[in-house]
């Protein structure tokens, strides 16, 4: 089942694109929301999480000004919030009436929304979450980054420096990075290919299409320092924390989790990288069912 879901914000009403996989109307089980990465990214390259559906309703999403959701290109950089992905998130749960019971699983950027999510709105019906691939502190993910970008070969790193500037150059430099610590299959799934760095980057060898939008946005704007650590402790339901041994999430960006949240299980993929769904599919299923099955 898929389709899109009326999203107002200031009076404009806005479409935020889902899809469903199983069957919610009558599944007993609680069903599990994924919150897809980027910000500017779209949700298809999650799709193994779809495995789970065998046991429980699935339901995937693509954020405001992402992929099949409503594109906002005129906005202004002060319209890109956190609070604003939290309110569309908030829409989606009360859209399909589960409120009352459901879980969370979010990837990278998905999981850092995930946190606010809980923190800042501390809802009643969200039984556990999962944060997979994630960092406490934009200053540990760029500490990160920034070991493993000395790795690379010299202009490699000088495209990356470039950003936006010649977006072209930097996409490919993205991809250099992401080979080794994004995903390490060889060669990529093509979901990841078109869902990573297409909605954001458009045509790898001519740069047409795609929309930067959110990407820069939040970039440029509410993630620049952003930090959830002191805030952590909030999170007061069962967490599993996830990463790859390979991952960008390096144990130090994601060790705060451990640290401070309550009741937390921690992960990592010791043959992995930043998409442990796919580098280790089967292996990913069963440790994220057993939690979302278990009494804690």
């Amino acid at each position: 089942m898929e389709g899109t879901i009326p999203f107002t914000v200031d009076g404009e009403t806005h479409q935020t694109w889902y899809k469903v996989y199983g069957d919610l109307a009558s599944s007993k089980s609680v069903p599990l929301v994924v919150v897809h990465g980027g910000p500017g990214m779209a949700h298809d390259y999650l799709i193994p999480v779809s495995d789970l559906q065998k046991t429980r309703p699935v339901i995937f999403y693509d954020q405001l000004g992402n992929n099949r959701s409503t594109h906002l290109p005129d906005k202004p950089k002060s319209f890109w919030t956190i609070d604003l992905f939290i309110d569309e998130l908030t829409n989606l749960v009360n859209y399909f009436g589960i409120s009352s019971q459901y879980d969370i699983l979010g990837h990278s950027w998905g999981g850092m929304l995930a946190s606010e999510f809980v923190i800042r709105r501390q809802p009643t019906g969200l039984r556990k979450l999962v944060v997979a691939d994630s960092l406490a502190a934009m200053e540990l993910w760029n500490k990160s980054n920034e070991i493993f970008k000395k790795e690379l070969p010299q202009e490699v790193q000088e495209d990356l420096k470039l950003g936006f500037k010649d977006k072209i150059r930097y996409r490919k430099a993205l991809e250099v990075h992401y080979s080794r610590h994004g995903c390490i299959l060889n060669p990529p799934p093509k979901e990841i290919a078109s869902a990573v760095l297409n909605p954001i980057f458009g045509d790898r060898e001519t740069g047409e299409g795609g929309d930067p939008t959110v990407s820069i946005a939040m970039n440029t704007g509410p993630l620049v320092s952003w930090t959830i650590v002191d805030g952590l402790h909030k999170i007061n339901i069962p967490t599993l924390l996830l990463n790859g041994r390979a991952d960008m999430a390096q144990d130090f960006v994601v060790q705060p989790f451990f640290d401070r949240v309550p009741k937390i299980k921690w992960l990592t993929f010791e043959k992995s990288s930043h998409v442990p769904m796919w580098e280790e599919r089967e292996k990913f299923m069963e440790v994220v069912e057993h939690f979302l099955e278990s009494d804690g």
